[in-house]
């Protein structure tokens, strides 16, 4: 399924919330749970791993109303580790959480390339426009600025470019003499020549919708004999090449995509948490059951096996719950 319907077609949610819905009980289970010696991890898993982001949003209102406190400020001096980051992860309005990943990435010791391309290839027009309002209301700063103040060349540009959203309008009309020209223009600023116009796989990849973007990849394909992915492969190289095939593949499968991700954060020597963290959160709510089917296919194995595997303790058990059921 393509990127842009990924949130539209079908229900695909791992985390639905609770149906009949008071947050007042839920926010004294919280209190209990973190007063006095030692903490009740798993009354804390059973609350907020079970309701939706809106209505953890109740809860903290509820909780500040009834005890003075403040939510998040008490999970943090109470929980520590991998375990604290989901937990306040989930806190977030996943605005403001998309605006703080790509905070930490921009500000951070080095910058997290990865990171950035996730979220900006990832992401609706509307989705962009609400997370650089979130970064500048959070950070007082303009996203786009520090994108521009610690990235360069033409890696900045496809930053830039995709933080304009202008490539999801899945009704628009698409012409056949444009999608020819555009797979003619990429064969002309790539395989056709020595050296690569990268400003022109850009212009395409960053400003043309994805429905239009689909037919190109076909055309392309006809025309060279071979994908857009490899010839991507062949003519650019580090993180512009991943921005460039991070765009492809959210356009062709969003949730294939995703699997990769978290197949990659979890494979192999290690464990890369945030990764995995930031994608099940994020996409929880949205579209992580479909998600989970195409991360079957790719790992021969289910994403609730390979956390099982792969993680422990209060973490490992806070992750399964909001991956659901593997029925």
């Amino acid at each position: 399924m393509a990127w842009w319907k990924g949130w539209r077609d079908e229900d695909g949610s791992s985390v639905k919330g609770a149906l009949s819905f008071d947050p007042a009980p839920d926010a004294q289970v919280l209190y209990k749970a973190m007063k006095g010696l030692g903490t009740d991890e798993q009354a804390i898993i059973d609350v907020l791993t079970k309701r939706s982001n809106a209505q953890r949003h109740q809860i903290a209102r509820s909780f500040k109303e009834q005890f003075g406190k403040d939510l998040i400020a008490s999970l943090k001096s109470e929980l520590s580790g991998k375990f604290e980051r989901l937990i306040i992860a989930l806190m977030y309005s996943p605005f403001k959480y998309d605006a703080k990943e790509l905070h930490d990435a921009l500000k951070g010791l080095g910058t997290s390339e990865g990171v950035i391309i996730e979220i900006l290839a990832s992401r609706t027009k509307v989705q962009i426009k609400e997370i650089i309002k979130a970064y500048k209301e959070e950070y007082g700063s303009n996203l786009e600025e520090d994108i521009k103040s610690d990235t360069s060349g033409y890696f900045e540009r496809i930053l830039v470019c995709l933080l304009q959203g202008e490539r999801d309008d899945p009704r628009c009309y698409v012409d056949s003499a444009m999608v020819l020209q555009d797979a003619q223009a990429l064969y002309a600023a790539g395989e056709k020549i020595r050296g690569t116009d990268e400003i022109q796989f850009i212009t395409i990849l960053c400003t043309r919708s994805a429905t239009h973007l689909l037919r190109v990849f076909d055309e392309y394909q006809k025309l060279t004999s071979k994908s857009l992915e490899d010839s991507i492969r062949s003519e650019t190289h580090g993180s512009l090449e991943d921005a460039m095939l991070t765009i492809v593949k959210c356009t062709r499968n969003i949730h294939s995509y995703f699997a990769e991700r978290l197949y990659h954060a979890l494979k192999g020597a290690g464990t890369c948490d945030g990764t995995l963290i930031r994608v099940i959160v994020s996409r929880s709510e949205i579209d992580l059951n479909l998600i989970k089917a195409e991360f079957l296919k790719i790992a021969g194995k289910s994403l609730s096996t390979m956390i099982l595997e792969d993680t422990s303790g209060d973490y490992k058990t806070a992750l399964l719950n909001l991956c659901g059921s593997d029925k």
